[in-house]
């Protein structure tokens, strides 16, 4: 497989792991129009639901690991195109001074030498590591872009994702042509290459709409169905093509028919003589006349349960400009010049999750997956949620204002209003990190933060249960084993028998941290018990 190298590569190709976890900073909640600040335990433990996040998306991601690892069953992203293009509000040349300074601080003095390619493959690649970390086996990443970086991104993605998980690239007219770097050319067509978690991963069928109720327009005991002939029609519809689809039926006259096209040659039909004798049980065989007055059998396809393959349905949806109407309907101002349709992502989202799943957008921009979210909830009674991180300073005048509009209800006066979705979301920043320069532990983060982290380093799973029948230090149980985390703020935590005897829960082993330890060694061998000296053994990843 081609890999691909850059300068800068060997310093970012593991930066992920060095990036400092930091927490996620609890600002308010809104809910059906109201905002609210969040209650102090709210702010230590954050919430569940749909989370705006305001930081550099770097962090922010390696922030949500605790609680999402594995768990995302849809992410889409629409990264900087590096076109060069730094007029308006969205800086697509990788030259914003954020991303210099990282470049400066990660690459070294190489970042100076830097072409805009290598620094927007040095920016994309540890991004792209933790989105799949976050990302579920049976999950998918969308990520749209265009053709100044479609080359380089695929070959990244082969890398990271696995060629094997590449399933399609979709290509999609935008409306709004772009030149070529300095080339006469213009371009009307992005792309969206999608790559699978792993072979779990399979695609969801779109529901039917109301233009496509109307084609089945014929009624049976099973309800709304279409008919269509039984003979293979098409491109490849020969008889040697499929030899075990070429087999005589027998027509309500006696007559026995072969799949034979209008002008005489030999095709096939669409089944073969099994499955042939199955739809003639389940009655889905009907036979009508033809012009020249013989039978021709025909395939019923009934209208409930069925769902349609996404295929060329991508042209239905328009383009950059119906986008830009859309937010200016929802804003009364052009706040924006590159947002997706809203049509886009709702597709994205009906063909890669089901109605409870979590999607993530970590360059969220004007909030359109939010946007696509809370639409779907209201068309289908699900239950989706919302991750969407902005690092830029909108990320609230923009990104969460759009959401607040949208949930609340929008429009001008005079013009037609548009109904709130209803629903909420809880609106993040980035705090403070877990550890201090000297590798203690950050107090500041709040004891249920440092829980969650420990927890999550040793299991790779979040804390689920927070009331139990144990001690305080409890943390959960997890294949067996038991973990606590004795700490104090203010004191030296000892792991010693009178610990021990406030242990209520029965596990094979109980890993245990604290200060110190006064058990012998012999003695925890023979009970199972390890035991983890903070800060020492604090994993940090």
């Amino acid at each position: 497989m081609p890999t691909l190298h850059w300068i800068g590569k060997e310093k970012v190709i593991n930066h992920h792991m060095d990036v400092p976890f930091k927490v996620l900073e609890h600002k308010y909640h809104f809910e059906n129009g109201v905002q609210t600040a969040p209650s102090p335990l709210e702010r230590a433990g954050g919430e569940a639901g749909n989370k705006i996040i305001h930081g550099d998306n770097l962090e922010a991601l390696k922030a949500l690991l605790p609680e999402y690892e594995g768990r995302i069953k849809c992410i889409y992203i629409d990264p900087p195109y590096n076109t060069g293009n730094e007029s308006w509000v969205y800086n697509d040349n990788v030259n914003d001074p954020k991303i210099k300074k990282w470049l400066g601080q990660v690459v070294g003095k190489e970042a100076e030498d830097l072409t805009r390619h290598d620094k927007w493959l040095c920016m994309m690649y540890p991004r792209l590591k933790l989105l799949h970390k976050l990302l579920a086996e049976d999950g998918a990443i969308f990520i749209s872009i265009d053709d100044n970086e479609q080359a380089t991104l695929r070959l990244i993605c082969d890398e990271i994702w696995g060629g094997g998980n590449f399933k399609g690239k979709i290509s999609r007219a935008t409306g709004t042509p772009t030149g070529q770097g300095n080339t006469r050319l213009a371009n009307e067509i992005d792309y969206i290459l999608v790559y699978s978690k792993s072979v779990k991963f399979e695609f969801y069928g779109l529901p039917f709409t109301e233009k496509d109720d109307k084609i089945y327009n014929q009624v049976d005991s099973n309800g709304k169905y279409l008919a269509r002939t039984l003979r293979k029609t098409g491109g490849e519809d020969k008889r040697i093509d499929r030899p075990n689809m070429y087999f005589s039926v027998q027509a309500p006259d006696k007559t026995e028919v072969f799949p034979i096209g209008p002008t005489g040659y030999e095709s096939r039909w669409r089944v073969s003589k099994e499955t042939y004798l199955q739809l003639e049980i389940e009655k889905r065989i009907e036979w009508k006349k033809s012009k020249k007055g013989d039978f021709q059998p025909y395939m019923k396809f009934h209208l409930e349960g069925r769902t349609k393959q996404a295929g060329n349905l991508w042209n239905e949806i328009q383009g950059n400009k119906k986008a830009q109407i859309d937010i200016k309907s929802i804003f009364e101002d052009k706040v924006f010049e590159t947002p997706k349709p809203i049509e886009l992502l709702e597709r994205i989202i009906q063909i890669s999750a089901d109605k409870n799943s979590i999607i993530l957008d970590s360059f969220a921009g004007s909030g359109t997956t939010a946007h696509a979210v809370l639409n779907l909830n209201k068309q289908d009674g699900g239950n989706r949620k919302f991750i969407c991180i902005e690092m830029e300073n909108y990320a609230e005048t923009i990104t969460a204002e759009r959401v607040k509009r949208v949930i609340k209800g929008y429009g001008s006066t005079g013009s037609p209003q548009t109904e709130g979705t209803g629903g909420s979301f809880d609106f993040y920043k980035l705090g403070q990190p877990m550890f201090l320069g000297n590798g203690n532990l950050n107090e500041l983060v709040g004891i249920e933060k440092i829980r969650q982290y420990v927890y999550y380093t040793e299991t790779k799973t979040a804390i689920t249960e927070t009331k139990h029948k144990d001690n305080i230090h409890f943390l959960s149980k997890h294949n067996d084993t038991a973990y606590y985390f004795n700490y104090e703020a203010d004191g030296i935590t000892t792991l010693n028998h009178a610990f021990l005897a406030t242990i209520k829960t029965k596990a094979e082993q109980y890993v245990i941290y604290a200060d110190n330890c006064l058990l012998t060694k012999d003695y925890m061998t023979k009970h199972n018990i390890i035991f983890k000296k903070i800060p020492r053994d604090i994993t940090k990843f």
